[in-house]
């Protein structure tokens, strides 16, 4: 194959993994990097999104880019700067990649950029949603919608873009999966508020084939719902987790107002939920996904 994808974000748990897939298939990997590390078989390449700074050589030698980069949505409290860090993480590393493309030779043939379920809202109780439903406007959809209209830029140098709006990734290291069983293991664990919001997840190895597939199936352009088959309540996903551990659940549901004292505004990650379904992936396409029961998927990341 011979093809090289650069990727942005790539030292991230989603982009680890997606680097070590992509390599499997017959790729080369480069990354872009805040600061140059050794990584064995994979170029790192530098740059700097608040100076405007890329080195070239990065855009010259890729023939399709993976845009994941962008500040953790729920690692810490939502103050005004963290806000800001969280939108301008995303929109100004993509418009840093709309500059160099426009103005050094290249032969990208795709790019396909990260987005996020949050652009339906933080909180969408169990109405479903497809690709064209209509947008939030609560914080997260704002800087969804804002994302998007960056890698738009995109699209309009020519470049084939696809933007996967991605669900609540299930992984082993990293994401909301470790923090959800750490205390189920402990004996602890509880459903949070109602337990009945809504989980749209979809396990990483399920996650990077997309990604792989946007690449390189050229009749893939826009918007894609990121998501397993079976959206679920977060009541649900804590017992499927509890059942995969064999522990019990044995105390009361933790309330909304608990959470919300200990996040602030941030709270509504875990609050909230939406019903998002995986339609243009369904209706469009033949992709298979190796991991659409929630069990197994649970099983593959915690046994």
């Amino acid at each position: 194959m011979n093809q090289t994808v650069l990727i942005t974000g790539g030292t991230g748990s989603i982009g680890r993994r997606l680097t070590q897939m992509l390599r499997q298939e017959g790729y080369q990997v480069s990354l872009l990097s805040r600061s140059p590390k050794s990584i064995p078989d994979v170029r790192v390449y530098q740059w700097d999104i608040k100076k405007g700074h890329i080195d070239p050589q990065a855009i010259a030698t890729a023939d399709h880019i993976i845009h994941l980069a962008g500040e953790a949505i729920a690692d810490e409290r939502w103050s005004d700067q963290r806000k800001e860090d969280i939108l301008n993480s995303r929109t100004q590393s993509t418009d840093l990649l709309v500059q160099a493309l426009a103005k050094n030779p290249h032969h990208v043939k795709s790019f396909v950029g990260a987005s996020a379920i949050g652009y339906y809202g933080g909180d969408t109780a169990d109405r479903p949603l497809t690709e064209t439903s209509q947008g939030g406007s609560d914080f997260l959809a704002q800087v969804v919608r804002a994302w998007e209209r960056s890698e738009e830029q995109i699209a309009a140098l020519g470049i084939r873009t696809v933007k996967l709006r991605i669900g609540v990734v299930l992984m082993a290291e990293g994401g909301a999966l470790p923090k959800l069983a750490q205390p189920i293991r402990l004996g602890a664990g509880a459903p949070i508020g109602s337990g009945q919001q809504y989980i749209s997840w979809i396990h990483l190895d399920d996650l990077c084939r997309l990604f792989s597939r946007g690449l390189s199936d050229e009749t893939w352009q826009g918007v894609y719902n990121a998501v397993a088959p079976n959206p679920v309540t977060n009541e649900t996903l804590t017992r499927a987790i509890a059942g995969v551990l064999h522990r019990p659940i044995l105390l009361p549901n933790i309330p909304n107002f608990a959470i919300k004292l200990l996040y602030g505004e941030m709270a509504i990650v875990v609050t909230g939920g939406n019903y998002v379904l995986n339609k243009r992936i369904a209706d469009e396409t033949d992709f298979v996904y190796q991991h659409s029961d929630l069990k197994t998927a649970l099983q593959d990341l915690l046994t």
